[in-house]
């Protein structure tokens, strides 16, 4: 990937954290479980899945959720193909991001792939032939209102909201819900208020749920029928 790339300090030798956000890229107690419950589970995943079916992200980060969805498409049988959209700023080098998923052995199948095609610099990627990842690079907020497709299940994993403000405003969730197909949802791991009332503003019915491990509290978000 070209551009500006993600810095990384790297917490007991296997756990990325953005060194401008000063925030770790996964769960420090478990980063994949952490995926499952709060962006596959939080989405109504994988029973959801359909031919055609299309994520879409706010900070692609590591990878890890997108790996995590292409083994619960394969395992769900569906015939057809998935799409996955991920909107990244600061893309991280290939190096890095095989040394962060590497913390994830049951993953080592489908991350070799992603490595590869991530070292070509290619934003759109035929990583399979049933799923297509398309990472665009940018700044969400001049990006995604230029993107022209709707998505079924969004994942909202920026960092920390304390810490990176900028990618959990209320403009940036409008856009979220206006590239959000009907009966699609959102999932985040955050409860904070600003952020649930900006997806309510942006058209979804929001629910407060229990969190992954420590945290007390994730959202999930279905858009309104209109």
């Amino acid at each position: 990937m070209q551009g500006q790339q993600a810095e990384i300090d790297w917490r007991d030798g296997d756990v990325p954290v953005s060194t401008r956000f000063d925030d770790p890229y996964f769960s420090l107690e478990n980063g994949l479980a952490e995926t499952r419950y709060v962006f596959l589970e939080g989405n109504g995943l994988p029973g959801r899945f359909r031919d055609g079916f299309h994520v879409a992200e706010l900070g692609f980060g590591t990878g890890l959720n997108f790996l995590t969805t292409v083994l619960a498409w394969w395992a769900s049988d569906i015939a057809g193909k998935l799409h996955f959209t991920s909107f990244e700023a600061y893309p991280m080098a290939p190096g890095d991001m095989a040394q962060a998923l590497s913390a994830f052995p049951e993953l080592s199948e489908v991350t070799a792939p992603l490595v590869a095609a991530w070292a070509q610099g290619n934003g759109k990627i035929d990583y399979a032939p049933d799923i297509e990842l398309h990472v665009i690079e940018g700044d969400a907020r001049e990006v995604l209102p230029d993107w022209t497709g709707q998505a079924d299940a969004w994942y909202l994993d920026g960092f920390s909201p304390a810490k990176n403000p900028e990618l959990w405003g209320e403009d940036l969730m409008a856009e979220v819900g206006r590239h959000t197909a009907e009966g699609g949802t959102a999932a985040t791991y955050t409860a904070a208020g600003f952020v649930r009332r900006g997806l309510d503003a942006a058209g979804f019915d929001v629910t407060r749920r229990p969190g992954y491990g420590r945290k007390r509290h994730m959202s999930t978000a279905v858009l309104r029928q209109t």
